[in-house]
């Protein structure tokens, strides 16, 4: 089998397709972080100039994540990564009460964090979920109109783009709301985005489109696992969940993952130059619609996961495609692909491991026997052509070998 070709050395001997679950780090991100952990390994909160030398490396790399999503330095936030970019934002605004409105689309990061605040005496909502994998802006009108209480907080949080389907959520008419609700009077509403799987795929400009909280994570754009970023609009306050130390400002107390932190600042400088070559971004989307009617040709009865009623194809992330194959199961499925060198997921890879189907594609209306079988394929800046044309040929192989397992009947 032919390499995958990255912009490095380090062969690689399968097709890839599971960018949502990690992307392989740029080598100009590994060069700056071993370059921290030999000659710069100071604590950044050190007086001394070797730790202030550590010190500006964060700081020279929290102003490229902020420039990456149109933000200023000071309203960036480090954290360890989404899921706990996620925490902070919702334990830290309702930790003393109030409302959550979200829905059922989002990562577990979000959705098993609302159960456990909603334990805890939380008020919950969960908006509407279209079949198409859309809550549509005037839900959360209706939601806010009904639940939104004037003396606690209210936080909405909607995701910016799903991990599982990649469907494009409407986060700029939310924002307008939120901000038009806010400016008659509600102080205390705040609109948080989990734009995990957006930043470094889409623009994404919180000076335009005014969130008050958003989520992002360094592995998701080539950039190294373990270390995040969760930017917060300048006034929003809330209760620190990292306690025992004044690093970020007093909102996310530890010392700092330096190396992390350099490396995200390398993927957000690549990203930015990505992000401006729109033929580039246009390719792959042709890619990965050519991958999908390959599949769904060799595969009768397959179906994309994202469509509206009348089949058409809804606003998605250019990388993302999640396919069911009715009555057979996505576990079987990635084995056969794995045997044959063909990497993908059910779904959240934080949940990859579950037998149950995915509780996001159950919430869009996907019947539980699609939803078995459904797996989520997802491309990168670097993948080819070639991959996802010998892809399709190994889908079709795996899926004609368990269909003629399936009973009769």
């Amino acid at each position: 089998m032919e390499c995958t070709r990255w912009p490095y050395n380090g062969p690689v001997d399968v097709i890839y397709l599971d960018n949502n679950a990690t992307t392989r780090p740029l080598l100009s991100v590994v060069d700056a972080m071993h370059a921290v952990q030999t000659d710069e390994w100071g604590n950044p909160s050190s007086v001394h100039r070797f730790g202030q030398r550590a010190r500006r490396r964060v700081e020279l790399a929290r102003a490229s994540v902020a420039s990456l999503i149109g933000a200023r330095e000071r309203d960036m936030v480090f954290t360890s990564g989404g899921t706990e970019s996620d925490n902070l934002a919702l334990v830290g605004l309702l930790s003393r009460g109030g409302v959550l409105v979200t829905n059922k689309l989002e990562h577990a990061a979000v959705r098993e964090t609302a159960q456990q605040l909603e334990r805890l005496g939380i008020t919950v909502v969960n908006l509407p979920v279209e079949h198409d994998g859309f809550s549509k802006p005037q839900s959360l009108a209706d939601a806010l109109d009904t639940n939104a209480d004037p003396a606690k907080p209210t936080v909405v949080s909607i995701q910016w783009a799903n991990n599982e389907t990649g469907v494009i959520q409407d986060i700029a008419v939310m924002a307008e709301l939120v901000e038009r609700l806010r400016a008659g009077g509600r102080r205390q509403l705040y609109l948080h985005s989990d734009a995990t799987q957006a930043v470094g795929k889409l623009p994404v400009d919180v000076s335009r489109v005014p969130v008050d909280l958003l989520t992002l994570s360094a592995h998701k754009f080539h950039g190294p696992k373990g270390v995040g970023a969760l930017y917060l609009r300048s006034g929003v306050r809330l209760q620190a969940q990292n306690i025992g130390g004044p690093q970020e400002r007093q909102r996310r107390g530890g010392t700092e993952n330096v190396p992390g932190i350099v490396g995200m600042g390398v993927a957000a400088e690549e990203a930015q130059g990505f992000l401006q070559d729109t033929q580039k971004i246009t390719e792959l989307r042709a890619m990965r619609d050519a991958f999908e009617r390959g599949v769904l040709t060799v595969c009768p009865g397959a179906v994309v996961n994202s469509q509206s009623a009348d089949g058409r194809p809804t606003g998605r992330l250019w990388n993302t495609s999640n396919i069911a194959f009715p009555r057979l199961e996505a576990e079987a499925i990635l084995l056969g692909l794995s045997e044959r060198g063909v990497c993908a997921s059910a779904g959240a890879a934080c949940s990859s491991g579950s037998l149950e189907p995915s509780p996001v594609l159950l919430a869009m209306g996907v019947p539980e026997i699609m939803a078995h079988g459904s797996v989520r394929f997802s491309i990168s800046r670097f993948t080819t052509q070639d991959e996802l044309d010998r892809a399709v040929s190994v889908i079709a192989q795996v899926v004609e070998r368990l269909s003629k397992t399936l009973p009769v009947g």
